[in-house]
C-alpha cells in the first residue's frame, strides 16, 4: 500500500470511518520522498530502537521499520489504531502504543520496549504539542537523538545561533542539552490535509555533557528564563522582575562584571554568558 498516495489514504481512512481532527493537528505526508528523507536523517539502524510520536497512517513508521531494530509508535487518537493495525501488519518490529505521550513514563517505555537498543526519537510532531514534547524528551528521557518535523518558524528558532534575536529561553534550554541543526524544509503542499504553514526537519543530538558547567542548574535556568520574562526590556529590568529578592543594583553589577553592555537584552546572551551571570548572582545570595 502506498501510504503517501492521497487516493490510497482516502480509501484507507474511509474503510475505517476515520475523520481528521484539527485539535490533534493531524496532517499526513503525501510525498514518499519526505518520510524516507526524515527516516534517513534520524540515522536509525538495526541497533536503534525508535520512539515515534503521532504516526498517523504510518508513512514515516514504515520507513523507520525498514531501518531500525524496533519502532514504538505512540498514538493518541483511538480512531487511528485500526488504520495502523492494517498498515503496519507487514512490519513485525513495529509496536503501536495507545496513549498520550505527555502522560507516559518515557524512561520506563524505553527501558521496557527498546531494551538492548540505542533509543532515539523520530516523528512528525503535531504542531500544538511541540514545546511540551521536546521538553519531556530532552530534559529527562534517555534518547540519544531527536529528529522531528516541526513548523518551519519553530524549527528555525530552536536551531538559531546563541545570542541571535531569533532564539529564546526554550532554544537555549534545548541547546544546553543537545546540539541542534536545521536539516531541510518541507512545503505545506507535501501534506494532506495541507496546513497553513511550511515545515522543517530539526535534528537534536544529545551532548555527552551539558554545553556549559553550572554549580546550580536550577538557578541557572531560573536566570535564563528570567532574562526573557520581559523580552522587550533590558536584561537588567527583566531579571529585576524575575528575581525580586535581588536588588536591581546587584543585578546591574553582575551584568557589568560579565562584560555585558548596560542596555543589553537577554536574547543577546549565549549559554556561557548565562553561566557566568548566574554564578555571579548566586554569590550574592
Amino acid at each position: 500500500m502506498n501510504l503517501c498516495n492521497q487516493d490510497s489514504i482516502r480509501a484507507l481512512l474511509g474503510r475505517h470511518g476515520f475523520h481528521f481532527s484539527k485539535s490533534m493537528g493531524q496532517n499526513f505526508l503525501i510525498d514518499p520522498a519526505v518520510p524516507a528523507a526524515i527516516a534517513a536523517a534520524s540515522q536509525a539502524d538495526g541497533n536503534c530502537g525508535v520512539l515515534e510520536i503521532g504516526p498517523g497512517a504510518g508513512a514515516l513508521t514504515a520507513e523507520l521499520a525498514q531501518r531500525a531494530g524496533k519502532v514504538v509508535s505512540v498514538e493518541l487518537d483511538g480512531a487511528l489504531l485500526p488504520v495502523l493495525a492494517e498498515t503496519m501488519a507487514p512490519f513485525p518490529n513495529v509496536e503501536i502504543v495507545p496513549g498520550d505521550v505527555l502522560k507516559l513514563d518515557l524512561e520506563a517505555l524505553a527501558a521496557g520496549k527498546l531494551a538492548g537498543l540505542t533509543p532515539i526519537v523520530c516523528a512528525n510532531l503535531p504542531y500544538n504539542i511541540t514545546t511540551p514534547v521536546l521538553t519531556k524528551l530532552v530534559g529527562s528521557a534517555p534518547f540519544r537523538s531527536v529528529t522531528v518535523l516541526l513548523q518551519k518558524e519553530v524549527a528555525r528558532r530552536l536551531a538559531a545561533p546563541q545570542g541571535s534575536p531569533e532564539g529564546g529561553a526554550f532554544s537555549l534550554y534545548l541547546q544546553y542539552y543537545m546540539e541542534t541543526s536545521l536539516l531541510f524544509e518541507v512545503p505545506r503542499e507535501k501534506f494532506f490535509p495541507s496546513p497553513k504553514v511550511d515545515s522543517a526537519v530539526l535534528r537534536c543530538v544529545r551532548r555527552e555533557r551539558p554545553a556549559v558547567e553550572t554549580a546550580d542548574e536550577a538557578f541557572f535556568f531560573r536566570v535564563l528564563r528570567g532574562a526573557f520574562l520581559l523580552r522587550r526590556k533590558t536584561l537588567v529590568n527583566s531579571l529585576a522582575s524575575a528575581l525580586p529578592e535581588w536588588e536591581k543594583s546587584r543585578i546591574q553589577e553582575a551584568v557589568a562584571a560579565c562584560g555585558l553592555p548596560e542596555g543589553v537584552r537577554g536574547e543577546r546572551l549565549a549559554l556561557a554568558d548565562f553561566a557566568r551571570l548566574s554564578a555571579l548572582l548566586a554569590e550574592g545570595r
